[in-house]
């Protein structure tokens, strides 16, 4: 009987690869991930044998968090799927939602056009031609009555995907959950009001950091004695990761945003525990399967560590990294959209794998248009096949112990580290932000990438590689450009019917109050239950607070 000889990754590289290597060289000259990490042929105890695996691992539930911040995560529940939705006006947006929820959604995910990201009502003149393109369009107390109409905001989550605008978009809802009779310390949900990721990478901010922070830190204190059950602020990597970063980046760059609003809101006065647990985070999922999964673990891990370490939080929920997922928009491609099924498909599989709390599934037709209801109930169909099917969510956290994964999360987390590392040493992320330090790393990532897909070292599968001749036209949702006149029309008719003197007088007092030191948030409800519209309120604050620029481009 032959004796089995123990040898090293060492010495199996040195021989058996080299001689396959002779034999037939390999694909490519180098293997890595996106974030520049070398990707071995092979993965053994000796890759990880630095690491003490099971301080960085622990258990789910349990302090690192690596392995998910639930202890039986999905064999309890699964994921909250959400389809992210919003176009045209209110009452189509309104029809959607219930489409989606009659189709097995478990959350709403609402869109809302530019001019609502951004403050302007959609009679403003910069508001014409983009009223309800990107979204649905809300300008008013009117339009979320119609938006939210027969929907259940008790029993139901709705995420809002806003930023400067979510303290008026969140009292819009407050108020439409008051007229419903709803108990507020039931309603859950999300509002993004991340800003400092607009200054970084989207570029839908208005009033310059110190302001935007001012109102972010009200929020937090207002719904962690209002609201317990609603998520703040959902800290995203997501547009980070769409402008071009690297994984690495995202998780540094998310988490030193993280850090920022944190330590504002303990500038402010609150109590760390008091609102750490409200927090969320929202991350992309992209191509690179592996790094993706590595990712997650990585920045719950970081994230415990940081809440723990840097500021003391003594609640568990306070230590937990909970984020949303939304599949890599960046990846679509409009040649050959039929391929984005699948991308989206191995991307929602990554997200699950690395233990997200919430997804939403990108639509095939996402690079050309809105997607049509037909591609919206395909993406849903996608999650609920990985969810009921597939039987990944019947373990937890099952790549736990992979030498492979294990090996890429310490790697991405070393990489992340000394980016936060660089941010501390810069004065934190508002001053890196306004140094341009965060843009000059993404877009010289995103050149990088560029380059790769020019020289054919990246391939992107209908567009590099593998391309056709002539494509079948796709069917697209196409946006009725009268929309606009509609919704114009809508307010012309509600500003004579309201309390004008009302509105004046809480449009004064919050005013008054953006000049001190009160916290803004039952002001602005009290306008918006006034009908004063999102761009009264937004021209309101402006006035006090004025508009934010572009930043200058850091010099190393």
């Amino acid at each position: 009987m032959q004796q089995h000889v123990s040898r090293s990754a060492e010495e199996w590289r040195a021989t058996t690869l080299r001689k396959a290597q002779e034999k037939a060289a390999e694909r490519k000259d180098r293997f890595e991930t996106s974030s520049h990490i070398p990707v071995q042929p092979l993965y053994t105890t000796e890759d990880v044998q630095a690491l003490d695996l099971h301080e960085r691992i622990g258990f789910p539930g349990e302090f690192p968090y690596t392995r998910g911040v639930q202890p039986t995560m999905y064999r309890s529940r699964l994921w909250t799927m959400r389809q992210y939705a919003g176009f045209g006006t209110a009452e189509e947006s309104n029809k959607r939602y219930h489409y989606l929820l009659s189709q097995g959604t478990t959350g709403l995910s609402v869109a809302f056009d530019l001019p609502t990201q951004i403050g302007y009502d959609a009679d403003h003149a910069l508001s014409e031609g983009e009223v309800g393109k990107v979204g649905v369009s809300i300008s008013s107390l009117e339009d979320m009555e119609t938006l939210l109409a027969g929907l259940p905001l008790e029993r139901i989550s709705t995420s809002m995907t806003i930023n400067a605008t979510a303290s008026i978009l969140l009292a819009l809802y407050i108020a439409v959950a008051k007229k419903q009779g709803a108990d507020l310390r039931k309603i859950s949900g999300t509002i993004q009001n991340d800003v400092l990721k607009e200054y970084i990478a989207r570029g839908t901010y208005i009033y310059p950091p110190q302001h935007s922070m001012r109102i972010i830190t009200d929020i937090f204190q207002y719904c962690a004695e209002n609201i317990p059950r609603w998520n703040t602020i959902s800290i995203s990597g997501y547009h980070i990761r769409e402008a071009g970063s690297t994984a690495a980046q995202e998780i540094a760059f998310t988490l030193s945003n993280a850090i920022s609003y944190v330590q504002a809101a303990l500038d402010a006065g609150l109590n760390v525990d008091k609102f750490a647990g409200q927090l969320s985070f929202f991350f992309n999922c992209h191509n690179n399967f592996f790094e993706e999964i590595a990712k997650f673990r990585a920045a719950r891990q970081m994230w415990a560590h940081i809440m723990r370490e840097r500021f003391h939080a003594q609640d568990p929920r306070s230590l937990m990294l909970r984020f949303h997922t939304q599949t890599a928009g960046s990846t679509l491609t409009a040649q050959q959209p039929d391929n984005n099924v699948v991308r989206t498909a191995y991307q929602a599989m990554a997200a699950v794998l690395g233990g997200t709390q919430s997804l939403h599934t990108n639509s095939k037709d996402e690079a050309l248009s809105l997607p049509t209801e037909d591609s919206a109930r395909l993406a849903l169909r996608t999650q609920q096949i990985l969810g009921y099917e597939t039987g990944v969510a019947d373990v937890v956290d099952p790549l736990a112990g992979s030498y492979f994964v294990e090996s890429l999360t310490a790697q991405l987390e070393e990489q992340a580290w000394a980016y936060i590392q660089k941010i501390d040493e810069l004065g934190g992320s508002v001053r890196a932000i306004e140094l341009g330090y965060m843009q000059s790393e993404i877009e010289q990532a995103a050149y990088t990438y560029q380059l790769a897909l020019e020289q054919d070292e990246a391939i992107v599968v209908g567009v590099n590689r593998f391309t056709q001749q002539h494509e079948p036209p796709a069917e697209l949702l196409r946006v009725d450009p009268a929309i606009g006149r509609g919704q114009a029309t809508k307010l012309a008719a509600l500003r004579p019917r309201r309390d004008n003197e009302q509105v004046q007088q809480r449009l004064q007092a919050l005013e008054a109050a953006a000049r001190g030191s009160e916290n803004l948030m039952p002001l602005i409800i009290e306008a918006v239950e006034a009908y004063a519209t999102l761009g009264e309120i937004s021209d309101t604050l402006r006035h006090i607070f004025g508009e934010q620029h572009e930043f200058r481009s850091f010099d190393a």
